[in-house]
C-alpha cells in the first residue's frame, strides 16, 4: 500500500509543464484528477489531502553563470528531479561554455540576458545599455538560436529611461536568501523554504558550489510540499500574465518601481 501511495503522489503532483515544449504549456487543472474509489477508500485523511491540492508553482532563478563546474552539476541535478529553471548569463562566461548552453534549451530550462559584464544599468551611458545587452543577445543567439532572451538587469537596477531601450520583459525576484553572502547551503535552504509561497520568483547563483547544493535541496523540500518548478516565462502563463517589455517584474503579479 506504502507503494501504491508513493505511485499516486509522484503521478498527481508531476507539474504539467513538458519540460521539451514549454510553448504549449496548459495552466493547471481546475479540478483533481479522478481516482478509482477503491483506491480512495484505502488512503488515509492526509494523503487524500496531499493527493487532491493542485501544484504550487515557483521559479527558481539562477544568475552569473554558466561556470563548467557548477553549471553542470545543477543542470544533472535537475534532470534528475524533474525541475526546470531559468539561467541569466553573462556574455563574458559564454565562450567555452556554449555546450552548457544548449543543454540548458534541450532540458527545457528558459535562457535570459543578464548582460555582458555584469555592469549597473541604471545611470549608465544609453549606448553603453543597449551594448551590453545587445553583445549578450546575439552570443546567445549563436549558441542556442533565434529566442527572446528576457534581461536580469545586474543588482536589480533599472531607470525609466534606460528602460525604455530593453525590448524584453525585465526579472526582479522576490524571494533572495543572499546565497552570495551565506555561501552556506543549510542556511540558504532554509532561508527559501522558510517563506517561498506560490508564484514566487527565487534568486540564487549557479556559480557557487554551496549555491548548487541549496538549489537541489530546496526543490527535494518544495515537491515534497506539492511545489512544482517551472520556468519564468511558463510561471508568467499559467497565472494568465503578459509580460511587457520594459517592464520590471518581481514576480507575474508585481512589478517594480524604476529609479
Amino acid at each position: 500500500m506504502k507503494k501504491m501511495k508513493s505511485a499516486l503522489l509522484a503521478l498527481l503532483l508531476l507539474p504539467v509543464w513538458g519540460c521539451s515544449r514549454p510553448a504549449e504549456l496548459e495552466s493547471p487543472a481546475a479540478g483533481p484528477a479522478e481516482i478509482p474509489l477503491e483506491i480512495l477508500g484505502e488512503l488515509d485523511g492526509d494523503t487524500l489531502e496531499t493527493l487532491v491540492e493542485e501544484p504550487k508553482y515557483v521559479a527558481l532563478t539562477f544568475d552569473d553563470g554558466p561556470r563548467a563546474s557548477t553549471t553542470s552539476r545543477l543542470l544533472d541535478g535537475l534532470l534528475e528531479r524533474g525541475a526546470a529553471a531559468t539561467f541569466f548569463v553573462i556574455g563574458q562566461q559564454i565562450p567555452g561554455n556554449e555546450a552548457l548552453l544548449r543543454r540548458m534549451a534541450a532540458e527545457g530550462h528558459q535562457i535570459g540576458n543578464h548582460t555582458y559584464s555584469h555592469v549597473r544599468l541604471a545611470g549608465a551611458d544609453k549606448d553603453a545599455v543597449v551594448e551590453e545587452i545587445h553583445k549578450t543577445e546575439v552570443m546567445l543567439q549563436a549558441a542556442v538560436g533565434q529566442g527572446s532572451f528576457w534581461l536580469r538587469p545586474p543588482y536589480g537596477r533599472m531607470d525609466e529611461q534606460r528602460a525604455e531601450l530593453v525590448n524584453t520583459p525585465m526579472i526582479y525576484w522576490s524571494v533572495d536568501p543572499q546565497d552570495w553572502k551565506l555561501l552556506d547551503a543549510a542556511k540558504v535552504a532554509d532561508a527559501v523554504t522558510g517563506c517561498v509561497r506560490p508564484g514566487d520568483i527565487i534568486l540564487l547563483h549557479d556559480f557557487y558550489p554551496t549555491s548548487v547544493d541549496a538549489a537541489l535541496e530546496i526543490v527535494d523540500r518544495l515537491q515534497a510540499r506539492g511545489f512544482a518548478f517551472v520556468t519564468v516565462e511558463e510561471l508568467f502563463r499559467i497565472q494568465g500574465v503578459e509580460p511587457q517589455a520594459g517592464s520590471l517584474y518581481a514576480c507575474p503579479n508585481r512589478t517594480r518601481c524604476l529609479e
